[in-house]
């Protein structure tokens, strides 16, 4: 079981490398283009955001597929598609069971769902300051934007009441 913690403890600090990696491109890909979003177009603003999720989801995907070469190189599973599969559910915290490991490997199975638990967390904590940001900015754009002259007439017509 000792070399089964050892294992899978190696392949979580692949799988944060990565994730680290993504994230930093992530963030990096939104700074660089936080222009869309101080742009007057809503839709520039999705489409950045969008852009920012759909790397991260690819990020968490790309954990999957390394958790599945170290099922496979562990002879666990003869095929990429069940290897795949299975590490996907486990990633994702499913744990649906059609498909088990053997007993030597199988507390790979829960570590690699801390795993999933842990990097799909990071993505959404990620995405969820990028939205934030994002709807921050746009909404402090659009409160900072000049006043046309009937709105600025108004606003003094109630300030002397």
């Amino acid at each position: 079981m000792m070399l089964s913690l050892v294992i899978g403890g190696v392949a979580m600090m692949v799988c944060l490398l990565v994730q680290g990696f993504l994230l930093f491109l992530a963030t990096r890909y939104y700074v660089m283009h936080i222009a869309w979003v101080k742009s007057s177009s809503r839709a520039m603003t999705m489409l950045l955001i969008s852009r920012v999720m759909l790397m991260l989801v690819l990020g968490n995907l790309l954990q999957g597929g390394i958790w599945a070469l170290l099922f496979m190189s562990l002879g666990e599973f003869s095929d990429w598609d069940t290897a795949y599969y299975f590490s996907l559910v486990n990633f994702a915290t499913l744990g649906y069971g059609d498909i088990v490991m053997s007993d030597r490997w199988r507390i790979l199975g829960p570590i690699q769902a801390m795993n999933g638990v842990l990097m799909i967390g990071v993505s959404t904590a990620s995405i969820t300051a990028v939205v934030h940001d994002a709807f921050q900015r746009s909404w402090q754009k659009s409160n900072l934007a000049p006043k046309t002259n009937e709105q600025a007439q108004k606003n003094d017509q109630i300030e002397s009441d």
